[in-house]
Parts: C-alpha cells; structure tokens; sequence
C-alpha cells in the first residue's frame, strides 16, 4: 500500500496520512496529475474514519499539493513542488552546517541523533 498510517503513532492520523501523499510525491511515486482514491477508499484501506482522510486531504490541497476536480477527482497538483521544496531545505541545511564547521557525515550523524 502506498499510503500507511499507524495508530501507535503519537501524531494525528491525519498527519500521518498528509505525511504519506508528501512523501510519495517527493520521491515521484505520485506525479503531478496522478489521482488519489477517493476519501472512502482510502478510509477503508487505512481503516480510519473518512472524515480523517477528508481533513488531510483537505490541507494538501490548500498547501498546493493536491487539487479537487468536481467529477475528475483528487489529483496531485501540477504545482506540487515538495521535492524540490525539500531539496532546496536539504541544500540550505548542509550550506549553514558547513558554514558553522560540520561535515556532512557530522549532520548526518546529528540528524540521526533527533527524535
């Protein structure tokens, strides 16, 4: 399944999910234009209640990730541009950690230190 939520988690479930379609898109499993299942679909898969996947839903698409098409559906935006949002953060993040005298392999180690 390409979209996972986990009750044991302790962040809301529909920000597990928002997490999930971002993540997707960052790593180009889901293209611009792609469609997303409906809200009772997706409910039934991940067995949460449609009104969480419609709230995620609901704020990728005022972030830009997602657009809704009356009768075409829930597509991912043309506009989606978290990979190239998340790189640009990536590319600052090393620029400042070596500005302050930190190695890569040294923010990789501190990255994995954060909880």
């Amino acid at each position: 399944m390409l979209f996972q939520v986990s009750p044991g988690d302790p962040a809301p479930l529909h920000e597990q999910l928002a997490g999930s379609i971002r993540r997707a898109v960052a790593e180009g499993a889901l293209a611009p234009g792609d469609r997303i299942p409906p809200a009772k679909e997706l409910a039934e898969q991940l067995d949460v209640n449609p009104n969480t996947v419609l709230r995620a839903l609901r704020g990728l698409r005022d972030e830009g990730v997602l657009e809704f098409r009356r009768g075409r559906g829930v597509r991912i935006a043309e506009t989606a541009d978290v990979r190239s949002r998340l790189h640009q953060q990536v590319r600052a993040l090393v620029a400042e950690a070596e500005r302050l005298g930190y190695t890569r392999a040294d923010l990789a180690a501190l990255i994995e230190r954060t909880d």
